[in-house]
């Protein structure tokens, strides 16, 4: 099972961290979403897709920390 709270794993495996900020959206959890988001600067593309899961989900909360993050055109 992988660690999502070992930070320097995520930072060595991008993929991991993608997959690691989609379960705290599908999982609600805004403490570790934050965490995650860190430092953390993606595209619109990226953060677009995240924030679509997010509102899938009906967390408006996780939508809005998402919506904040900053991202790159």
């Amino acid at each position: 099972m992988t660690d999502y709270n070992n930070e320097s794993t995520l930072k060595q495996n991008p993929m991991l961290h993608m997959e690691a900020l989609k379960t705290a959206i599908t999982d609600g959890d805004e403490d570790q979403l934050k965490g995650l988001l860190t430092n953390e600067i993606f595209d619109e593309l990226q953060k677009s897709h995240l924030i679509h899961l997010a509102e899938e989900t009906g967390n408006s909360d996780i939508v809005k920390i998402l919506k904040g993050t900053p991202a790159t055109p």
